[in-house]
């Protein structure tokens, strides 16, 4: 094995990822194992994961990574690597989250190749209930020591495909065909993230493999929830405010790989291994109305949703993030930054039933009935989503969402035996006026008194 300087700022520690009793984190440091140099085969490197002792303490790599060409590749790739971490009380029962290999199993060698040096590729033979992640490289032909790697707890993991092709050994003249490909995450449900560690699935042909035949890390989304804001009740006739307060009613973590910035990869890593999205819920009044009237009565007010098709795509390109499916769509190849496939929880983005909240932005008439002499108030509830780095700056435009399933009514004084009621109804997109703000209109004419 080869030893190559990185010439790189010395590593910090960063905050792991937990699933489970299985720490994560991340690592831009390498050895260099095996190289195609003087064979007639493309261009291809192997490289050894090396973490930082000082900064990443007790972390091993879950396999070896392979870049065409011949490119120092410290500080430039990022792989996960991983340790075990302290069990919660439900993984007491489930067992240590990280094994060494039981052997290894050869997969290739570069025999007759005319390559400078020699190269071995192995499969880990991982303990029952343990998966290995990537194939590891020998330069020569001993077997890597067991100890060079880890081996993950199957439920600690997802089933993947293989994607994108990174080096056969075409040309290379060698008695075995070998090829190496990308790992490819599945799609991940609701409030998981899954991503693959930057490791490679190797085989002993030319064909892509057929699916599904690697593995890919998980995790569930870090979630922080506060008590939502109290809805406002009228106390008197007079109008009340246009905004209540808002309020933090939720906030995740998303790791740096799943949000764009105008940051390189490493850079990310660096100074926001996590970005925050943070959710404010308030109330928003659409209308309030008194009715002097000896008889119940109807209002009428017109009001606008927060959400804005325009605001929701530039938020999407500044930060790659997806509220209303997953991301990334296209999986992003050859290089710097890991595979993955993100979900935001549903409850957190209004999307427990559909999807297609966040694409309606018209207006919405809102109809309230008002007993005789009494004042009724309409609010709808706001959420507002801001990305905030490490260092609390945003990384784009906030964006909003109403919630039209949530709107309360609130009479004055309070009755008891015949609520009031309300009612939206959407406006066609050709109506709608988004700059206006929301105002009573004509009122409407009821044929009974709903009052007692």
């Amino acid at each position: 094995m080869t030893t190559e300087e990185n010439g790189t700022a010395p590593a910090r520690p960063t905050e792991p990822i937990r699933f489970g009793n299985l720490l994560i984190s991340f690592t831009t440091e390498f050895h260099r194992i095996w190289d195609s140099r003087g064979s007639d085969a493309s261009a291809v490197s192997f490289w050894r994961p090396a973490p930082a002792p000082d900064a990443l303490p007790g972390y091993f790599p879950l396999g070896d990574l392979a870049i065409p060409g011949y490119d120092n590749v410290n500080g430039n790739q990022i792989v996960a690597v991983v340790r075990e971490a302290e069990p919660q009380p439900e993984d007491s029962s489930r067992g240590r989250a990280l094994s060494p290999p039981e052997d290894y199993e050869r997969v290739w060698k570069d025999s007759d190749s005319g390559a400078a040096a020699d190269c071995t590729v192995w499969r880990p033979l991982p303990p029952t209930g343990y998966v290995a992640l990537g194939l590891v490289c020998s330069n020569g032909r001993d077997k890597p020591l067991l100890n060079a790697i880890r081996c993950v707890r199957a439920d600690l993991l997802i089933a993947a495909d293989v994607s994108d092709l990174i080096w056969n050994d075409k040309g290379s003249g060698a008695r075995q065909n070998f090829s190496a490909w990308r790992i490819d995450p599945p799609r991940a449900a609701a409030g998981e993230i899954c991503f693959s560690p930057g490791t490679f699935f190797g085989t002993q042909s030319h064909n892509r493999p057929a699916a599904p035949v690697a593995y890919a890390l998980r995790m569930q989304i870090p979630r922080q929830v506060s008590q939502p804001p109290a809805p406002p009740e009228l106390a008197g006739h007079a109008t009340p405010e246009a905004t209540e307060t808002a309020s933090t009613t939720q906030s995740i973590s998303l790791p740096w790989f799943t949000v764009t910035d105008h940051l390189a990869p490493s850079e990310q890593l660096r100074s926001t291994p996590f970005y925050r999205l943070e959710r404010t819920d308030r109330y928003v009044l659409v209308g309030h109305g008194h009715n002097t009237r000896d008889k119940a009565r109807s209002f009428k007010w017109q009001v606008t949703r927060a959400q804005n098709a325009q605001m929701l795509q530039v938020f999407n390109r500044l930060t790659s993030i997806e509220v209303d499916a997953p991301w990334p769509l296209d999986a992003p190849s050859g290089g710097q930054a890991l595979k993955f496939s993100a979900n935001l929880p549903k409850d957190f983005v209004h999307t427990e039933t559909s999807a297609q909240g966040w694409s309606s932005t018209g207006l919405l008439d809102v109809i309230a009935m008002a007993g005789k002499n009494r004042s009724v108030a309409v609010y709808q509830a706001q959420s507002h989503y801001t990305l905030l780095r490490a260092d609390g700056t945003p990384v784009a435009i906030s964006i909003g969402y109403t919630d039209d399933e949530n709107l309360h009514l609130t009479e004055y004084p309070p009755q008891e035996e015949a609520p009031v009621s309300v009612a939206a109804v959407p406006l066609p997109e050709s109506k709608a006026d988004t700059s206006a703000e929301p105002q009573p209109l004509a009122e409407l004419p009821i044929a009974t008194d709903s009052a007692p």
